[in-house]
């Protein structure tokens, strides 16, 4: 079934088998996320107010930023379908390039009850023209119309160099435990002006040959994330976490109704919400709560929340995180399947302090998201350790598949030139050929963190194909073209779908893993590990 098509209830009902036995499981198609955004080095931008909804059926008053016209252009550019509403939660993603000069002209056209609004932008040094002074920076007032900015209260132009790569948040600077809880926040990527040559020849050129075998499109905003050696990358997702106490939403719109079309500076046009104590019900990846995170970008039926949170990667893949920690609550992030490796946090890389070329970010089990914080960080998969062969790979099954060669390379790998094309392109070679059988996990003979339950005793549906093999066609890989494993799994899983291995990326405080208090929801996503059959298409 289509993501885009997928009815809420169907995908949440489809999603609790996978999510109750939070293993290796393998997956019907799906949406694929990216780090999607608009391009500069000049945004114009608009704060307006709209409703966001839920997966709980609810719609949320919000405010968020967005853009006061069409922008110049959107990134990636194969993304289909890319839009800029005049309001969105996340704001929109600003992509710019090192060295640019960068102008953001902010319109503000919140309730005139909510008072000013702002953008601080940390790590830059921002100039300011316009608007009217405030605590922090200076702000725009509220404005009665969407007009272009023009000097004047009601818009205010910040402009700063984008002195280093990275990435960083920024949102209000304006009584921000109201609005940037409300929605006002954003990310900025700063792209490296000079691409490091490791990232544009060896191995780094030979992944984008093997992209370009299995007719993959390339996704990257860039194909390093700094100027350093170390930070070259193939895949790219963004997250940004954030929490919503719906009881201020509600406040907060039952005061603008009360205040009316009033007058800015009157006694009686300004808000007085309360944001403690304080209790959200809602925890959101990109403005959308699992399973709407499933779903692809730009979705209709979510006109304010355009961006999702779905990676996918194949094996070997070098997958660069940015990470974002947005709203008022740490969220400690969880990524199954491996450790994250951090480069840099808020655009500053990790340098050995004894060698600058070597960077020296931890292994970090979850990426804790300190409001206003981010990390970038490289994610992999290459099965290495499992013991077993994950292709299902078996000379005496009869599948010409089955038989092929895994030559290792000066690190084990099956990366040569003649392995481009192949299925277990970068697959560890030591397993190569290994059933799961002959050396099981758990509390057996060899050891091992779990014990494989017999493949006719798991939960079998269109989620699973009762194989542990990795690939669309690894039951007959495994056991030969007539077989699967167990019988219902070829029907459940047809060659026409993808079928990756899952694993569950989510916060690691059990709440925030809910909707209004309903599991599964909130922050929780799959980070789906594809065999080389499954193109992964990031284009929607």
């Amino acid at each position: 079934m289509s993501a885009m098509t997928m009815k809420k209830a169907t995908s949440m009902n489809r999603l609790l088998p996978l999510v109750m036995m939070a293993g290796a499981l393998l997956l019907t198609a799906a949406a694929q996320a990216a780090a999607p955004g608009i391009t500069g080095p000049t945004f114009n931008l608009t704060a307006q107010p709209a409703y966001i909804t839920q997966p709980d059926g609810q719609a949320v008053y919000s405010w968020g930023y967005g853009c006061n016209g069409t922008p110049s252009g959107f990134a990636p550019a194969a993304v289909k379908g890319a839009t800029c509403p005049t309001m969105q939660i996340p704001g929109p993603t600003l992509i710019v390039t090192e060295g640019q000069t960068v102008t953001v002209n902010l319109i503000n056209n919140l309730p005139t009850s909510a008072g000013n609004t702002s953008i601080l932008f940390p790590g830059f040094q921002v100039t300011t023209t316009g608007g009217v002074a405030g605590l922090l920076t200076q702000e725009a007032a509220p404005s009665p119309t969407a007009a272009p900015c023009v000097a004047g209260p009601s818009c205010v132009t910040y402009t700063f160099t984008a002195s280093s790569p990275g990435t960083r948040a920024y949102y209000s600077g304006t009584q921000g435990d109201l609005q940037v809880e409300m929605g006002l926040y954003g990310v900025i990527i700063v792209l490296p002006k000079t691409i490091p040559a490791a990232c544009t020849s060896g191995l780094a050129a030979q992944n984008l040959l093997v992209e370009a075998a299995w007719h993959e499109t390339d996704f990257r905003l860039a194909p390093a994330a700094y100027d350093h050696a170390k930070s070259c990358y193939d895949r790219e997702y963004l997250f940004q976490f954030s929490e919503m106490d719906p009881n201020i939403h509600s406040q907060a719109l039952a005061q603008v109704n009360a205040a009316g079309n009033c007058t800015a500076g009157a006694a009686s046009c300004s808000l007085s919400v309360p944001t403690e104590p304080y209790h959200p019900a809602y925890f959101l990846i990109n403005g959308r709560s699992m399973p709407d995170d499933m779903d692809p970008h730009y979705a209709s039926m979510y006109p304010h929340q355009p961006y999702n949170g779905n990676p996918h990667m194949h094996p070997g893949e070098q997958v660069l995180l940015r990470i974002v920690g947005q709203g008022r609550w740490q969220h400690p992030f969880h990524e199954h399947g491996n450790h994250v490796r951090i480069l840099a946090r808020d655009g500053n890389l990790i340098l050995s302090q004894t060698d600058p070329n070597s960077l020296a970010g931890p292994l970090l089990f979850t990426t804790t998201t300190t409001p206003g914080m981010a990390m970038d960080g490289i994610f992999y998969f290459t099965g290495r350790g499992l013991n077993w062969d994950m292709y299902g790979h078996n000379p005496n099954s009869g599948d010409p598949n089955a038989k092929l060669p895994c030559t290792p390379d000066a690190n084990g790998y099956n990366t040569g030139v003649s392995a481009i094309s192949a299925i277990n392109y970068y697959e560890w070679c030591q397993d190569h050929n290994k059933p799961v059988q002959a050396a099981p996990f758990g509390d057996v003979a060899s050891g091992g963190p779990v014990t494989l339950p017999d493949p006719n005793l798991f939960t079998v549906g269109a989620w699973y194909s009762g194989s542990p093999y990795l690939g669309i066609n690894a039951a007959a890989r495994s056991i030969g073209p007539v077989g699967s494993n167990p019988p219902s799994a070829k029907s459940a899983n047809p060659n026409t779908t993808e079928a990756g291995w899952a694993f569950m990326w989510h916060s690691h405080n059990e709440r925030e893993i809910t909707t209004n208090n309903a599991f599964p929801g909130g922050m929780l996503m799959m980070m789906l590990v594809d065999s080389r059959e499954f193109v992964i298409d990031e284009s929607n």
